[in-house]
Protein backbone atom coordinates (compact mmCIF):
# COMPACT_ATOMS: atom_id res chain seq x y z
CA UNK A 1 0.00 0.00 0.00
CA UNK A 2 1.33 3.30 -0.97
CA UNK A 3 0.01 7.10 0.44
CA UNK A 4 0.46 10.55 -0.72
CA UNK A 5 3.90 10.97 0.02
CA UNK A 6 5.16 7.94 -2.09
CA UNK A 7 3.09 8.95 -4.81
CA UNK A 8 4.68 12.40 -4.33
CA UNK A 9 8.26 10.60 -4.41
CA UNK A 10 7.44 8.77 -7.31
CA UNK A 11 6.83 10.82 -9.74
CA UNK A 12 9.32 13.74 -8.36
CA UNK A 13 11.62 10.43 -9.66
CA UNK A 14 9.06 10.16 -12.94
CA UNK A 15 9.82 13.72 -13.83
CA UNK A 16 13.34 13.84 -13.24
CA UNK A 17 13.90 10.52 -15.26
CA UNK A 18 12.11 12.27 -18.49
CA UNK A 19 14.22 15.03 -17.80
CA UNK A 20 17.55 13.25 -18.03
CA UNK A 21 15.94 11.15 -21.16
CA UNK A 22 14.17 14.06 -22.93
CA UNK A 23 16.90 14.81 -26.12
CA UNK A 24 16.53 11.49 -26.64
CA UNK A 25 12.75 11.54 -26.88
CA UNK A 26 13.36 14.48 -28.82
CA UNK A 27 15.47 12.61 -31.44
CA UNK A 28 12.59 10.30 -32.54
CA UNK A 29 10.51 13.36 -34.49
CA UNK A 30 9.21 11.59 -37.76
CA UNK A 31 10.01 14.34 -39.86
CA UNK A 32 13.12 16.13 -40.46
CA UNK A 33 12.40 19.12 -39.38
CA UNK A 34 13.49 21.50 -36.67
CA UNK A 35 10.30 20.65 -34.45
CA UNK A 36 11.29 17.28 -32.49
CA UNK A 37 10.20 19.03 -29.28
CA UNK A 38 7.97 15.89 -27.67
CA UNK A 39 10.64 15.02 -25.02
CA UNK A 40 10.86 18.73 -24.35
CA UNK A 41 6.79 19.24 -24.18
CA UNK A 42 6.35 16.57 -21.93
CA UNK A 43 9.04 17.15 -19.78
CA UNK A 44 7.93 20.82 -19.45
CA UNK A 45 4.31 19.40 -18.44
CA UNK A 46 5.56 17.06 -16.24
CA UNK A 47 7.79 19.62 -14.52
CA UNK A 48 4.78 22.23 -13.95
CA UNK A 49 2.58 18.94 -12.57
CA UNK A 50 5.80 18.24 -9.80
CA UNK A 51 5.70 21.68 -9.03
CA UNK A 52 2.82 22.43 -7.18
CA UNK A 53 3.49 18.86 -4.62
CA UNK A 54 7.02 19.22 -4.40
CA UNK A 55 6.88 21.04 -0.96
CA UNK A 56 3.42 19.28 0.22
CA UNK A 57 3.99 17.53 3.01
CA UNK A 58 1.78 14.91 4.68
CA UNK A 59 -1.44 14.99 2.42
CA UNK A 60 -3.26 12.25 1.02
CA UNK A 61 -2.89 10.27 -2.14
CA UNK A 62 -5.86 11.90 -3.91
CA UNK A 63 -4.60 15.71 -2.50
CA UNK A 64 -1.33 15.11 -4.51
CA UNK A 65 -3.00 13.33 -7.40
CA UNK A 66 -5.08 16.48 -7.86
CA UNK A 67 -2.32 18.84 -7.86
CA UNK A 68 -0.65 17.20 -9.99
CA UNK A 69 -2.99 16.64 -12.48
CA UNK A 70 -4.19 20.82 -12.15
CA UNK A 71 -0.31 21.53 -12.30
CA UNK A 72 -0.31 19.23 -15.80
CA UNK A 73 -3.09 20.74 -17.43
CA UNK A 74 -2.02 24.63 -16.63
CA UNK A 75 1.61 24.03 -17.53
CA UNK A 76 0.82 21.36 -20.53
CA UNK A 77 3.04 21.89 -23.80
CA UNK A 78 2.37 20.50 -27.32
CA UNK A 79 0.13 17.81 -28.16
CA UNK A 80 1.65 15.39 -26.14
CA UNK A 81 2.23 17.31 -23.18
CA UNK A 82 -1.57 17.83 -23.45
CA UNK A 83 -2.41 13.89 -23.61
CA UNK A 84 0.20 13.47 -20.86
CA UNK A 85 -2.24 16.20 -18.53
CA UNK A 86 -5.00 13.87 -19.47
CA UNK A 87 -3.66 10.42 -18.20
CA UNK A 88 -2.27 12.54 -15.11
CA UNK A 89 -6.10 13.77 -14.51
CA UNK A 90 -7.09 10.31 -15.15
CA UNK A 91 -4.71 9.32 -12.17
CA UNK A 92 -6.48 11.55 -10.14
CA UNK A 93 -9.91 10.68 -10.83
CA UNK A 94 -8.96 6.95 -9.81
CA UNK A 95 -7.29 8.10 -6.97
CA UNK A 96 -9.87 10.08 -5.37
CA UNK A 97 -10.81 10.33 -2.24
CA UNK A 98 -8.21 7.87 -1.30
CA UNK A 99 -5.66 8.66 2.09
CA UNK A 100 -3.41 5.54 0.21
CA UNK A 101 -3.77 3.07 -2.76
CA UNK A 102 -3.52 0.01 -3.80
CA UNK A 103 -2.60 -2.34 -6.82
CA UNK A 104 -6.23 -2.69 -8.11
CA UNK A 105 -6.80 1.19 -7.03
CA UNK A 106 -3.76 2.02 -9.02
CA UNK A 107 -4.95 -0.01 -11.86
CA UNK A 108 -8.21 1.69 -12.11
CA UNK A 109 -6.13 4.97 -12.37
CA UNK A 110 -4.67 3.79 -15.16
CA UNK A 111 -7.97 2.53 -16.73
CA UNK A 112 -9.11 6.07 -16.51
CA UNK A 113 -5.84 7.71 -17.73
CA UNK A 114 -7.00 5.44 -21.07
CA UNK A 115 -10.40 6.74 -21.35
CA UNK A 116 -9.28 10.26 -20.74
CA UNK A 117 -6.33 9.96 -23.09
CA UNK A 118 -8.60 8.77 -25.75
CA UNK A 119 -11.13 11.47 -25.45
CA UNK A 120 -8.47 14.15 -25.18
CA UNK A 121 -8.20 13.55 -28.84
CA UNK A 122 -10.74 14.50 -31.75
CA UNK A 123 -9.42 11.44 -34.38
CA UNK A 124 -7.63 9.03 -32.64
CA UNK A 125 -4.75 7.26 -33.62
CA UNK A 126 -3.46 3.87 -32.96
CA UNK A 127 0.46 3.39 -32.94
CA UNK A 128 0.55 6.62 -31.08
CA UNK A 129 0.92 7.57 -26.90
CA UNK A 130 -2.61 6.57 -27.39
CA UNK A 131 -1.76 3.13 -27.94
CA UNK A 132 0.61 2.97 -25.44
CA UNK A 133 -1.64 3.80 -22.96
CA UNK A 134 -4.32 1.96 -23.06
CA UNK A 135 -2.27 -1.42 -23.18
CA UNK A 136 -0.24 0.15 -19.92
CA UNK A 137 -4.17 -0.27 -18.33
CA UNK A 138 -5.05 -3.54 -19.71
CA UNK A 139 -1.56 -5.11 -18.54
CA UNK A 140 -2.42 -3.53 -15.33
CA UNK A 141 -5.78 -4.53 -14.61
CA UNK A 142 -4.24 -8.26 -15.15
CA UNK A 143 -1.39 -7.33 -12.67
CA UNK A 144 -3.62 -5.95 -9.93
CA UNK A 145 -4.61 -9.63 -8.85
CA UNK A 146 -1.16 -9.86 -7.23
CA UNK A 147 -1.67 -7.34 -4.71
CA UNK A 148 1.88 -6.24 -4.86
CA UNK A 149 2.68 -1.99 -7.04
CA UNK A 150 6.23 -2.98 -7.35
CA UNK A 151 5.35 -6.25 -9.42
CA UNK A 152 2.60 -4.25 -11.27
CA UNK A 153 4.75 -1.54 -12.25
CA UNK A 154 6.93 -3.71 -13.71
CA UNK A 155 4.56 -5.17 -15.88
CA UNK A 156 3.46 -1.77 -16.70
CA UNK A 157 6.53 -0.69 -17.81
CA UNK A 158 6.99 -4.17 -19.65
CA UNK A 159 3.63 -3.59 -21.57
CA UNK A 160 4.41 -0.34 -22.19
CA UNK A 161 8.15 -0.97 -23.63
CA UNK A 162 6.43 -3.48 -26.41
CA UNK A 163 3.37 -1.53 -26.99
CA UNK A 164 6.07 1.74 -27.89
CA UNK A 165 7.62 -1.01 -29.80
CA UNK A 166 5.16 -2.21 -31.76
CA UNK A 167 4.22 1.52 -32.61
CA UNK A 168 6.03 1.44 -36.23
CA UNK A 169 3.83 -1.57 -37.09
CA UNK A 170 0.46 0.51 -36.42
CA UNK A 171 1.57 3.85 -38.09
CA UNK A 172 3.34 3.26 -41.20
CA UNK A 173 5.16 6.56 -41.01
CA UNK A 174 6.74 5.70 -38.41
CA UNK A 175 8.89 2.54 -39.75
CA UNK A 176 9.06 4.71 -42.76
CA UNK A 177 11.16 7.45 -40.50
CA UNK A 178 12.86 4.08 -39.09
CA UNK A 179 11.68 5.52 -35.58
CA UNK A 180 9.19 4.89 -32.46
CA UNK A 181 6.75 7.08 -31.52
CA UNK A 182 8.37 10.26 -29.71
CA UNK A 183 4.88 10.52 -27.17
CA UNK A 184 5.06 6.51 -26.49
CA UNK A 185 8.45 6.59 -25.51
CA UNK A 186 7.73 9.58 -22.99
CA UNK A 187 5.11 7.95 -21.39
CA UNK A 188 7.43 4.90 -21.07
CA UNK A 189 9.91 6.97 -19.40
CA UNK A 190 7.43 8.60 -17.35
CA UNK A 191 6.51 5.08 -15.88
CA UNK A 192 10.31 3.82 -15.64
CA UNK A 193 10.67 6.39 -13.10
CA UNK A 194 7.63 5.68 -11.32
CA UNK A 195 9.05 2.42 -11.32
CA UNK A 196 12.55 3.11 -10.38
CA UNK A 197 11.35 4.76 -7.01
CA UNK A 198 8.84 1.64 -6.17
CA UNK A 199 12.14 -0.34 -6.48
CA UNK A 200 13.79 1.62 -4.17
CA UNK A 201 16.35 2.67 -6.91
CA UNK A 202 18.69 5.72 -6.85
CA UNK A 203 17.25 8.73 -8.69
CA UNK A 204 18.18 12.24 -8.01
CA UNK A 205 14.82 13.83 -7.91
CA UNK A 206 13.71 17.27 -9.13
CA UNK A 207 14.14 20.34 -6.01
CA UNK A 208 11.35 22.66 -4.84
CA UNK A 209 13.11 25.03 -6.78
CA UNK A 210 14.24 23.02 -10.22
CA UNK A 211 10.32 22.14 -10.41
CA UNK A 212 9.45 25.42 -11.62
CA UNK A 213 7.68 25.11 -14.78
CA UNK A 214 10.18 27.28 -17.40
CA UNK A 215 8.44 29.64 -19.58
CA UNK A 216 8.74 29.41 -23.05
CA UNK A 217 12.27 29.90 -24.13
CA UNK A 218 11.50 32.25 -26.88
CA UNK A 219 14.13 33.43 -29.74
CA UNK A 220 13.08 37.01 -30.87
CA UNK A 221 16.48 37.96 -32.28
CA UNK A 222 17.74 41.38 -32.80
CA UNK A 223 15.62 43.94 -34.58
CA UNK A 224 17.25 46.25 -37.01
CA UNK A 225 16.16 48.89 -39.33
CA UNK A 226 15.61 47.75 -42.97
CA UNK A 227 14.81 49.84 -45.89
CA UNK A 228 11.28 50.62 -44.90
CA UNK A 229 9.87 54.01 -45.97
CA UNK A 230 5.93 55.30 -46.44
CA UNK A 231 3.28 54.84 -44.17
CA UNK A 232 1.57 51.62 -43.21
CA UNK A 233 -3.04 52.41 -43.88
CA UNK A 234 -5.30 50.64 -41.96
CA UNK A 235 -9.16 51.20 -42.52
CA UNK A 236 -12.24 49.59 -42.64
CA UNK A 237 -14.28 50.72 -45.50
CA UNK A 238 -18.24 50.06 -45.33
CA UNK A 239 -20.17 50.48 -48.44
CA UNK A 240 -22.65 48.59 -50.71
CA UNK A 241 -21.72 46.15 -53.56
CA UNK A 242 -17.62 46.13 -52.55
CA UNK A 243 -15.21 44.27 -54.68
CA UNK A 244 -12.44 43.02 -52.50
CA UNK A 245 -10.76 41.56 -55.44
CA UNK A 246 -10.97 45.30 -57.44
CA UNK A 247 -10.37 47.11 -54.57
CA UNK A 248 -7.20 44.90 -53.70
CA UNK A 249 -6.10 45.83 -57.28
CA UNK A 250 -6.57 49.15 -57.78
CA UNK A 251 -4.99 49.94 -54.67
CA UNK A 252 -1.77 47.92 -55.82
CA UNK A 253 -1.82 49.76 -59.17
CA UNK A 254 -1.86 52.99 -57.09
CA UNK A 255 1.42 51.82 -55.39
CA UNK A 256 -0.24 50.06 -52.41
CA UNK A 257 2.26 47.08 -51.39
CA UNK A 258 1.75 44.19 -48.94
CA UNK A 259 -1.81 44.92 -49.40
CA UNK A 260 -4.50 43.07 -47.73
CA UNK A 261 -8.19 43.69 -48.31
CA UNK A 262 -10.70 41.35 -46.88
CA UNK A 263 -14.39 41.11 -45.22
CA UNK A 264 -17.38 41.16 -47.55
CA UNK A 265 -19.85 43.39 -49.66
CA UNK A 266 -20.47 45.74 -46.99
CA UNK A 267 -17.73 46.07 -44.93
CA UNK A 268 -14.09 45.30 -45.62
CA UNK A 269 -10.70 45.76 -43.61
CA UNK A 270 -7.77 47.61 -45.60
CA UNK A 271 -3.87 47.35 -45.23
CA UNK A 272 -1.47 47.95 -47.14
CA UNK A 273 1.88 50.30 -47.32
CA UNK A 274 2.31 53.26 -49.62
CA UNK A 275 4.40 56.73 -50.13
CA UNK A 276 1.00 58.43 -50.58
CA UNK A 277 -1.64 57.45 -47.73
CA UNK A 278 -3.87 60.59 -48.72
CA UNK A 279 -4.45 58.92 -52.30
CA UNK A 280 -5.44 55.49 -51.05
CA UNK A 281 -7.83 57.05 -48.31
CA UNK A 282 -9.38 59.50 -51.54
CA UNK A 283 -10.07 56.59 -53.50
CA UNK A 284 -11.87 54.49 -50.08
CA UNK A 285 -14.06 57.29 -49.62
CA UNK A 286 -14.74 57.32 -53.46
CA UNK A 287 -16.43 54.01 -52.43
CA UNK A 288 -18.28 54.33 -48.58
CA UNK A 289 -17.23 55.57 -45.57
CA UNK A 290 -14.14 55.18 -43.55
CA UNK A 291 -13.38 54.14 -39.87
CA UNK A 292 -11.14 53.09 -37.54
CA UNK A 293 -7.92 54.54 -39.76
CA UNK A 294 -4.96 54.54 -38.71
CA UNK A 295 -1.64 55.56 -40.54
CA UNK A 296 1.72 55.41 -39.21
CA UNK A 297 5.14 55.91 -40.75
CA UNK A 298 7.25 52.82 -41.09
CA UNK A 299 10.49 54.03 -41.09
CA UNK A 300 9.28 55.62 -37.62
CA UNK A 301 7.99 52.05 -36.46
CA UNK A 302 11.24 50.09 -37.74
CA UNK A 303 12.74 52.41 -35.66
CA UNK A 304 10.93 52.03 -32.76
CA UNK A 305 10.76 48.37 -32.93
CA UNK A 306 14.50 48.58 -33.49
CA UNK A 307 14.81 50.61 -30.22
CA UNK A 308 12.43 48.24 -28.01
CA UNK A 309 14.77 45.12 -29.42
CA UNK A 310 17.89 46.75 -28.34
CA UNK A 311 16.38 47.51 -24.68
CA UNK A 312 15.13 44.00 -24.49
CA UNK A 313 18.73 42.67 -25.68
CA UNK A 314 19.89 44.74 -22.26
CA UNK A 315 18.39 42.93 -19.64
CA UNK A 316 15.32 44.67 -18.80
CA UNK A 317 13.71 42.01 -16.21
CA UNK A 318 10.95 44.01 -13.99
CA UNK A 319 7.92 42.36 -15.94
CA UNK A 320 6.63 45.32 -16.50
CA UNK A 321 4.57 46.37 -19.26
CA UNK A 322 6.70 48.10 -22.06
CA UNK A 323 5.65 49.97 -24.86
CA UNK A 324 4.95 47.98 -28.14
CA UNK A 325 3.10 50.42 -30.65
CA UNK A 326 0.77 53.36 -29.97
CA UNK A 327 -1.84 50.68 -29.28
CA UNK A 328 -0.04 47.98 -27.63
CA UNK A 329 2.16 47.46 -24.72
CA UNK A 330 4.32 44.51 -24.19
CA UNK A 331 5.33 42.40 -21.05
CA UNK A 332 8.62 42.71 -20.85
CA UNK A 333 8.89 39.14 -18.60
CA UNK A 334 6.62 36.96 -20.85
CA UNK A 335 6.94 38.73 -24.13
CA UNK A 336 3.35 38.80 -24.47
CA UNK A 337 1.65 41.73 -26.45
CA UNK A 338 -1.33 43.39 -25.00
CA UNK A 339 -3.34 45.74 -27.28
CA UNK A 340 -5.48 48.64 -24.81
CA UNK A 341 -8.28 49.63 -26.29
CA UNK A 342 -11.21 46.76 -27.59
CA UNK A 343 -14.76 45.64 -27.30
CA UNK A 344 -16.81 42.57 -26.75
CA UNK A 345 -14.77 40.08 -28.79
CA UNK A 346 -11.71 39.78 -29.06
CA UNK A 347 -8.80 37.82 -30.52
CA UNK A 348 -5.67 35.93 -29.40
CA UNK A 349 -3.24 34.98 -31.46
CA UNK A 350 -0.01 33.13 -31.26
CA UNK A 351 2.98 34.49 -33.05
CA UNK A 352 6.87 33.59 -33.73
CA UNK A 353 9.28 36.73 -34.96
CA UNK A 354 8.85 40.39 -34.75
CA UNK A 355 7.80 40.69 -38.23
CA UNK A 356 4.68 37.97 -37.67
CA UNK A 357 3.82 40.04 -34.64
CA UNK A 358 3.45 43.39 -36.30
CA UNK A 359 1.43 41.79 -38.86
CA UNK A 360 -1.14 40.40 -36.12
CA UNK A 361 -0.63 43.61 -34.56
CA UNK A 362 -2.23 45.52 -38.06
CA UNK A 363 -5.39 43.63 -37.97
CA UNK A 364 -5.96 44.69 -33.95
CA UNK A 365 -5.10 41.17 -32.55
CA UNK A 366 -6.01 41.87 -28.78
CA UNK A 367 -3.24 39.92 -27.42
CA UNK A 368 -0.31 37.74 -29.23
CA UNK A 369 1.18 35.07 -27.25
CA UNK A 370 5.29 34.58 -28.31
CA UNK A 371 5.31 30.97 -29.45
CA UNK A 372 4.99 28.78 -31.95
CA UNK A 373 7.81 25.88 -33.78
CA UNK A 374 9.77 24.40 -30.85
CA UNK A 375 8.47 27.14 -28.59
CA UNK A 376 5.12 25.42 -27.89
CA UNK A 377 3.24 28.23 -25.14
CA UNK A 378 2.10 26.00 -22.82
CA UNK A 379 -2.02 26.04 -21.49
CA UNK A 380 -1.27 28.59 -18.81
CA UNK A 381 0.27 31.18 -21.10
CA UNK A 382 -2.96 31.02 -22.98
CA UNK A 383 -5.10 31.29 -20.30
CA UNK A 384 -3.47 34.25 -19.34
CA UNK A 385 -3.62 36.18 -22.53
CA UNK A 386 -7.32 35.22 -22.95
CA UNK A 387 -7.64 36.54 -18.87
CA UNK A 388 -6.10 39.93 -19.72
CA UNK A 389 -8.02 41.17 -22.63
CA UNK A 390 -11.02 43.00 -21.32
CA UNK A 391 -13.42 41.68 -23.70
CA UNK A 392 -16.13 38.95 -22.01
CA UNK A 393 -16.03 37.17 -25.53
CA UNK A 394 -12.39 35.59 -27.23
CA UNK A 395 -11.59 33.88 -30.67
CA UNK A 396 -7.81 32.01 -29.69
CA UNK A 397 -5.89 31.67 -32.85
CA UNK A 398 -3.20 28.53 -31.97
CA UNK A 399 -1.48 29.23 -35.42
CA UNK A 400 0.63 25.84 -34.78
CA UNK A 401 -0.66 22.24 -35.18
CA UNK A 402 1.02 21.39 -31.84
CA UNK A 403 -0.43 24.23 -29.89
CA UNK A 404 -4.22 23.41 -31.28
CA UNK A 405 -4.38 21.15 -28.15
CA UNK A 406 -3.47 23.43 -25.39
CA UNK A 407 -5.40 25.94 -26.66
CA UNK A 408 -8.21 23.46 -26.36
CA UNK A 409 -8.13 23.66 -22.87
CA UNK A 410 -8.42 26.99 -22.40
CA UNK A 411 -12.37 27.73 -22.72
CA UNK A 412 -12.90 25.07 -19.97
CA UNK A 413 -10.91 27.51 -17.17
CA UNK A 414 -12.49 30.82 -17.58
CA UNK A 415 -15.95 31.94 -17.39
CA UNK A 416 -15.24 33.98 -20.58
CA UNK A 417 -16.84 32.69 -23.91
CA UNK A 418 -13.92 31.26 -25.79
CA UNK A 419 -13.71 30.07 -29.82
CA UNK A 420 -10.96 28.45 -30.85
CA UNK A 421 -10.09 28.13 -35.01
CA UNK A 422 -8.17 25.30 -35.36
CA UNK A 423 -5.22 27.22 -37.15
CA UNK A 424 -2.11 24.69 -37.86
CA UNK A 425 -0.01 27.58 -39.43
CA UNK A 426 0.64 31.43 -39.20
CA UNK A 427 -0.81 31.93 -42.80
CA UNK A 428 -4.20 30.58 -41.28
CA UNK A 429 -4.26 32.78 -38.71
CA UNK A 430 -4.17 35.60 -41.37
CA UNK A 431 -6.80 34.59 -43.25
CA UNK A 432 -8.90 34.13 -40.45
CA UNK A 433 -8.95 37.19 -38.87
CA UNK A 434 -9.43 38.66 -42.78
CA UNK A 435 -12.88 37.27 -42.12
CA UNK A 436 -13.33 38.60 -39.00
CA UNK A 437 -16.57 41.05 -39.37
CA UNK A 438 -16.67 44.00 -36.75
CA UNK A 439 -20.57 44.15 -37.22
CA UNK A 440 -21.38 40.79 -37.15
CA UNK A 441 -22.24 38.44 -33.97
CA UNK A 442 -19.70 36.06 -32.09
CA UNK A 443 -20.97 32.73 -33.74
CA UNK A 444 -21.12 34.10 -36.88
CA UNK A 445 -17.33 35.53 -36.50
CA UNK A 446 -16.23 31.91 -35.45
CA UNK A 447 -17.80 30.19 -38.13
CA UNK A 448 -17.00 32.72 -40.20
CA UNK A 449 -12.62 32.04 -39.54
CA UNK A 450 -13.49 28.71 -39.16
CA UNK A 451 -14.04 28.43 -42.78
CA UNK A 452 -11.56 31.10 -43.84
CA UNK A 453 -8.54 29.21 -41.95
CA UNK A 454 -9.28 25.95 -44.19
CA UNK A 455 -9.08 28.25 -47.37
CA UNK A 456 -5.57 28.93 -47.35
CA UNK A 457 -2.47 26.71 -48.63
CA UNK A 458 0.58 27.15 -46.79
CA UNK A 459 4.04 25.70 -47.91
CA UNK A 460 7.16 26.22 -45.65
CA UNK A 461 10.81 25.99 -46.98
CA UNK A 462 13.29 24.83 -44.18
CA UNK A 463 16.04 22.74 -43.26
CA UNK A 464 16.15 18.83 -42.86
CA UNK A 465 18.19 18.60 -39.45
CA UNK A 466 18.37 14.69 -39.81
CA UNK A 467 18.85 12.09 -42.61
CA UNK A 468 15.81 10.20 -43.25
CA UNK A 469 13.45 8.62 -46.27
CA UNK A 470 10.04 9.08 -45.66
CA UNK A 471 7.10 9.26 -48.45
CA UNK A 472 9.27 8.17 -50.84
CA UNK A 473 11.41 11.31 -50.39
CA UNK A 474 14.90 10.39 -49.58
CA UNK A 475 16.28 13.58 -47.18
CA UNK A 476 19.63 14.00 -46.12
CA UNK A 477 20.72 15.91 -43.36
CA UNK A 478 21.33 20.04 -44.48
CA UNK A 479 19.17 19.38 -47.41
CA UNK A 480 16.28 22.19 -47.92
CA UNK A 481 12.98 20.92 -47.48
CA UNK A 482 9.35 21.83 -48.84
CA UNK A 483 6.27 21.10 -46.80
CA UNK A 484 2.71 21.89 -48.52
CA UNK A 485 0.17 22.13 -45.29
CA UNK A 486 2.38 20.15 -42.92
CA UNK A 487 3.00 17.56 -45.12
CA UNK A 488 6.91 16.59 -46.75
CA UNK A 489 6.71 16.89 -50.31
CA UNK A 490 10.40 17.23 -52.04
CA UNK A 491 14.12 17.57 -50.44
CA UNK A 492 17.09 18.89 -52.65
CA UNK A 493 20.07 21.04 -52.05
CA UNK A 494 18.98 23.59 -54.61
CA UNK A 495 16.27 26.25 -52.36
CA UNK A 496 14.85 27.39 -55.33
CA UNK A 497 14.05 24.04 -57.06
CA UNK A 498 12.38 23.14 -53.75
CA UNK A 499 10.46 26.39 -53.68
CA UNK A 500 9.36 26.02 -57.71
CA UNK A 501 8.60 22.18 -56.90
CA UNK A 502 6.55 22.93 -53.53
CA UNK A 503 4.13 25.44 -56.00
CA UNK A 504 3.83 23.14 -58.87
CA UNK A 505 2.74 20.10 -56.21
CA UNK A 506 0.38 23.48 -54.78
CA UNK A 507 -1.54 23.72 -57.86
CA UNK A 508 -0.60 27.26 -57.44
CA UNK A 509 -1.68 28.69 -60.69
CA UNK A 510 -4.86 28.45 -59.35
CA UNK A 511 -4.45 30.79 -56.86
CA UNK A 512 -4.42 34.79 -57.22
CA UNK A 513 -2.41 36.31 -54.57
CA UNK A 514 0.87 34.86 -52.77
CA UNK A 515 2.29 36.08 -50.07
CA UNK A 516 6.30 35.31 -49.00
CA UNK A 517 7.33 35.71 -45.37
CA UNK A 518 10.98 35.68 -44.87
CA UNK A 519 12.48 34.00 -42.02
CA UNK A 520 15.37 35.88 -39.44
CA UNK A 521 18.02 34.64 -41.50
CA UNK A 522 16.92 35.78 -45.09
CA UNK A 523 17.58 39.13 -45.90
CA UNK A 524 15.36 41.41 -47.38
CA UNK A 525 17.48 41.34 -50.75
CA UNK A 526 17.34 37.40 -50.64
CA UNK A 527 13.20 37.49 -50.20
CA UNK A 528 13.20 39.77 -53.42
CA UNK A 529 15.15 37.87 -55.64
CA UNK A 530 12.93 34.81 -54.75
CA UNK A 531 10.07 36.60 -55.42
CA UNK A 532 11.42 37.71 -59.04
CA UNK A 533 11.98 33.90 -59.13
CA UNK A 534 8.47 33.16 -58.37
CA UNK A 535 6.80 35.58 -60.70
CA UNK A 536 8.66 34.36 -63.47
CA UNK A 537 7.74 31.19 -62.88
CA UNK A 538 3.52 32.24 -62.18
CA UNK A 539 3.48 35.44 -64.01
CA UNK A 540 -0.34 36.04 -63.47
CA UNK A 541 -0.11 36.16 -59.87
CA UNK A 542 0.34 39.00 -57.33
CA UNK A 543 3.42 38.38 -55.00
CA UNK A 544 3.46 40.47 -51.87
CA UNK A 545 7.04 40.23 -49.48
CA UNK A 546 7.09 40.86 -45.77
CA UNK A 547 9.35 40.27 -43.13
CA UNK A 548 7.90 37.39 -40.96
CA UNK A 549 11.31 36.95 -38.68
CA UNK A 550 10.10 33.40 -37.96
CA UNK A 551 12.85 31.17 -36.84
CA UNK A 552 14.07 28.27 -38.19
CA UNK A 553 11.93 28.33 -41.50
CA UNK A 554 13.17 30.60 -44.50
CA UNK A 555 10.12 30.82 -45.87
CA UNK A 556 6.48 30.60 -45.49
CA UNK A 557 4.11 31.38 -48.81
CA UNK A 558 0.78 31.20 -48.64
CA UNK A 559 -1.64 31.10 -51.44
CA UNK A 560 -5.28 32.07 -51.71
Amino acid sequence: MFDGQDLKQAMLAAASWLEQHKAEINALNVFPVPDGDTGTNMSATMRAAVNGIAEATDASAAVIAEKLARGALMGARGNSGVILSQILRGLAQGLDKKATFTAPDLANAFQESSKLAYRAVIKPVEGTILTVIREVAEAAQRSAGQGDIVALMQDVVTAARQAVAKTPDLLPLLKQAGVVDAGGQGLTTVLEGVWHYTRGDEIQTISAAAAEAPTTEVKKGRVSVEEEFGYEVVFLLRGEHLNMEEIRDTITSMGGVSTVVGGDAKLIKVHTHTLAPGKILDYGVSLGSLNDINIENLQEQSLRYEAESKAEHAGEEDGSMEVAGEDYARDADSGEIIRRELGEVATVAVASGEGWVKVFESFGVGAIVPGGQTMNPSTEELLQAVKRVPSPKVILLPNNGNVIMSARQVPSLIDKEVHVVATETLPQGISALLAFNYEADFPSNCTAMDSAAKRVQTAEITTAVRTVQIEGIAVREGDTIGLLNGRLVVANHDIQVVIQDTLRRMKAEQYEIFTLYYGEGVTSEQAEETARQIKSWYPEQEIEVVSGGQPYYAYILSAE
